[in-house]
């Protein structure tokens, strides 16, 4: 049982270990993928299940394959993966359509990262953990009228599909 659990946090801490230098690498050279280039320009999320979708098929070996040495530490990791993307997916549409939402980061690292165009600050889009490890974190006043305005909607009033 425990060796689940402290498989599924690793899991989870890992993932957005991945997630924050998979985003950094999109932005190190001007040959980053045009779908990236292009989420930039329009500056939204595809929508909740779409996000987990891509998340699970660009991480779907990496989350499995521990389940070939040891079933429980591959359960738990299985989960604390699929956990992550679930969160991740979510944290990412919110804070494109609802940054004021985003309660657990002093400032919504992805939000931001898209307003000032930080091509090389604040690549987190969950979690801000790891801009904070690699210095790569930029603090700025981020939130407006505007900002404020949306949280007055629900945490679900996003999109979904």
């Amino acid at each position: 049982m425990w060796i689940s659990v402290a498989a599924a946090i690793a899991a989870f801490v890992f993932s957005s270990l991945v997630e924050y230098w998979v985003h950094r690498l999109m932005h190190a050279s001007p040959r980053a993928g045009e779908r990236h280039r292009d989420h930039h320009r329009r500056n939204e999320g595809q929508g909740v299940v779409l996000e987990f979708i891509d998340y699970v098929k660009g991480a779907g070996i990496a989350m499995v394959v521990p389940l070939l040495f040891s079933l429980p530490f591959g359960l738990g990791w299985l989960t604390g993966a699929l956990i992550y993307a679930a969160f991740s997916a979510y944290a990412h549409q919110l804070q494109h359509e609802n940054p004021a939402k985003v309660f657990w980061m002093k400032m919504p690292v992805h939000y931001v990262h898209h307003k000032y165009q930080m091509w090389y600050h604040n690549f987190g889009l969950a979690v801000d953990w790891w801009d904070h490890v690699f210095g790569t974190y930029k603090a700025v006043e981020w939130i407006s009228d505007e900002e404020r305005a949306l949280a007055d909607r629900s945490y679900l009033e996003l999109r979904w599909w």
